[in-house]
């Protein structure tokens, strides 16, 4: 919980350390879609974990600074995120739904003479991402509420389709079974389409 609260408190800050620049910054929303491959990392060595692919759809909003490049986009997504894994010879698979709101601070690199056409960027920021399926599958209990950290990168193509991808690396234990204390996180790539008006 005190990792949380940490989290919350450097997004505030940094909010209002772009809120200054902010009134002069261009602001843009739009869809998005992509696909997620999951991996749940385990505590304990009995239990291995495949890579199992999912899907991702909602709407995203960004603000940029101007000449700078600077600024940050959040996205409201439903998340599919899949799972396989083995227990004791036992193969396990199921899935899990979130309502997952990332948070990135973003920055657009200025490449000259082509940035109406091309312009990469790179992402940072926190992940929060609520549960809406089943708190439980089998004898393993899911946690509510999946917090992670993103690192991504992508491009800005024509000035309006984004594409990029992210590697989510999860901070807190998402599933668990108390009496073998087993206890899982989830490690994600995604990658996804946007395009902002």
């Amino acid at each position: 919980m005190k990792s949380i609260r940490t989290i919350v408190a450097a997004v505030v800050v940094a909010l209002g350390m772009v809120a200054v620049p902010a009134a002069k910054a261009q602001f843009r929303f739009g869809a998005k879609v992509g696909l997620n491959v999951n991996k749940l990392h385990f505590n304990k060595g009995i239990t291995s974990s495949d890579n199992r692919a999912g899907f991702t759809g909602g709407v995203m909003a960004e603000f940029t600074v101007p000449v700078i490049g600077v600024g940050m986009d959040a996205s409201v997504m439903y998340v599919r995120r899949n799972a396989k894994f083995m227990e004791n010879n036992d193969v396990k698979d199921f899935h899990n739904d979130y309502i997952d709101i990332p948070l990135n601070f973003k920055w657009k690199i200025n490449v000259p003479v082509i940035n109406s056409i091309f312009r990469p960027f790179l992402t940072t920021g926190p992940s929060f991402a609520f549960l809406t399926s089943k708190k439980s599958f089998d004898e393993f209990r899911n946690k509510k509420c999946d917090v992670a950290w993103n690192f991504g990168f992508g491009a800005e193509l024509l000035k309006h389709v984004q594409v990029g991808a992210s590697y989510g690396l999860g901070l807190n234990k998402v599933t668990g079974n108390a009496d073998s204390g087993i206890e899982g996180k989830n490690r994600y790539w995604t990658v996804t389409a946007a395009y902002l008006f």
